[in-house]
């Protein structure tokens, strides 16, 4: 420890003249660091898997960002046509959903079946959702929305075969705690979880059937309690939480007026639903930078600080953390043409990288070990990760939005690494991978040619440069400049 210490400079907190220091050592202890955030991917409505730019994005986050499941709302809308009453009877055509299922499967994803909305045919009230008229109210008799349910099923059992099938979760509707997606009271919602699963399970008992899909980690111990007290199968906890649900109402654009204590508050409510749920999964079927779905802040660099300092804290507490969404082709208000709106997507309409998507391109290049970093600043952040055959610094400078923060100089002394033969730095801020950015700096044209594209495609790009590095000692040190809401990714080879 002596010869870290006089390796490593003892600093001042926001000095821009004096370094930050963190110390990892290769040799050190190591943890697991699974993808769990890769597990699924989400996307606004069923309808649009049946759009060709849609699908070409969609087959980009499988390809590129190693994306293995998508989920989505309105399977059961009546725009699918799942169920209709015609003249008083009901008729079941399940085509469209099996278009957009051949499809996932065809490029090697999986679907994470959201079962919502619900059928006209079906309905207790007229109370819609969107601006495709998704219907929200409980089924007027639960034991016609469980034959549909079971019909469903069986049908993809016989298309797709059981063992695929046994692959896939049932997510048993969306958000049923807020009155904007149904009546927001538990035992309607518990009704509807009896009946579905039910439904599911006589099908096959193997078939993952879990909820209660609330939003801002409600219900959790509540819904485990009825599963138990009525027999009730649960195979996973799915949930949702945004910061801008966490110390205001779900929905609400808090996130200004928090303080700069709870930047980690996400990790704080995921590790209690993760102490609720005891020994079953835990997914997050939605989360994002804020609730909001036109926030300029999701096509900024600080949504990419944002995710990867999120998703690396939650490391250990969840098997899914679905981020909302992979794509701005997206409609439950309507389809703006605008190529930066400040929506939820990692791609823009065009398919145009935001910073949100190169960060979790960066998260996709990590190695699945952990090592121990020591080191704190109220700022900067760094995790040390390993591969087969190099590591990765992964840094990160990030501040709520109207609270300080600035440029910092970050001094990481690494032991254990024998001698690094090469390290390389790629960026995302201001300047780097930020097509916002230049979109800004032509004047924001509403609609874009070919040329734009293309230069857009390049501005978001992630770029590769020699990252410099010093040996004292038995330590390598590596000296890093961070911008406000940036990240870094050092790769390095011993």
């Amino acid at each position: 420890m002596n010869s870290i210490s006089s390796a490593v400079r003892r600093l001042t907190p926001f000095s821009v003249t004096m370094a930050i220091s963190f110390i990892g050592d290769l040799g050190g202890l190591r943890t697991s660091l699974p993808h769990f955030w890769e597990h699924t991917i989400g996307s606004g409505h069923a309808t649009l898997g049946l759009r060709a730019d849609w699908q070409r994005q969609l087959k980009r986050a499988h390809d590129e960002l190693g994306m293995k499941h998508v989920r989505f709302h309105g399977i059961l809308s009546d725009d699918m046509g799942t169920l209709i009453d015609q003249s008083g009877q009901l008729l079941y055509s399940f085509f469209n959903a099996d278009q957009i299922f051949d499809y996932l499967l065809s490029i090697g994803m999986k679907p994470f079946v959201e079962l919502s909305f619900m059928p006209t045919a079906l309905s207790s009230g007229d109370q819609i959702v969107f601006h495709y008229r998704a219907n929200v109210t409980p089924p007027r008799d639960p034991a016609e929305w469980s034959v549909l349910i079971r019909k469903l099923v069986q049908h993809w059992v016989d298309r797709y075969g059981i063992d695929e099938v046994r692959q896939w979760f049932f997510e048993v509707w969306n958000e049923p705690n807020l009155t904007a997606f149904g009546t927001g009271k538990q035992s309607d919602y518990f009704v509807l979880y009896r009946y579905t699963v039910d439904a599911i399970k006589s099908v096959d008992k193997s078939l993952q059937v879990g909820g209660p899909a609330t939003a801002d980690n409600a219900w959790i111990s509540d819904f485990l309690d009825f599963c138990k007290k009525n027999e009730l199968p649960a195979d996973f906890i799915s949930t949702h939480h945004y910061p801008t649900d966490s110390f205001g109402k779900p929905g609400d654009d808090t996130v200004t007026q928090l303080s700069e204590s709870k930047r980690s508050a996400l990790r704080g409510e995921a590790r209690e639903v993760r102490e609720q749920a005891g020994d079953l999964p835990v997914y997050y079927t939605e989360w994002c930078t804020s609730s909001n779905p036109r926030d300029p802040m999701h096509d900024d660099p600080y949504a990419a600080a944002f995710i990867v300092k999120t998703v690396l804290e939650a490391n250990g507490l969840v098997q899914g953390y679905s981020y909302w969404t992979s794509s701005d082709i997206f409609e439950e208000n309507y389809f703006p043409s605008v190529p930066f709106q400040g929506g939820f997507g990692l791609l823009n309409i065009h398919g145009i990288a935001k910073p949100s998507y190169r960060a979790y391109e960066l998260l996709h290049g990590l190695g699945t070990e952990l090592l121990t970093v020591e080191g704190h600043h109220e700022t900067v952040d760094a995790w040390l990760i390993a591969g087969e055959k190099s590591a990765t610094l992964m840094l990160t400078n990030l501040a709520l939005p109207r609270h300080p923060i600035d440029t910092q100089q970050v001094s990481f002394n690494l032991k254990g690494a024998g001698n690094i033969s090469s390290a390389a730095i790629r960026r995302i801020d201001l300047e780097h991978a930020n097509a916002k950015r230049h979109w800004e700096q032509i004047g924001k044209p509403e609609y874009l040619n070919t040329e734009m594209v293309a230069q857009l495609d390049a501005a978001s790009q992630l770029k590769s440069e020699a990252q410099p590095f010093a040996r004292d000692g038995s330590v390598f040190r590596i000296d890093v400049t961070m911008p406000p809401q940036s990240v870094a990714a050092i790769e390095i080879v011993t």
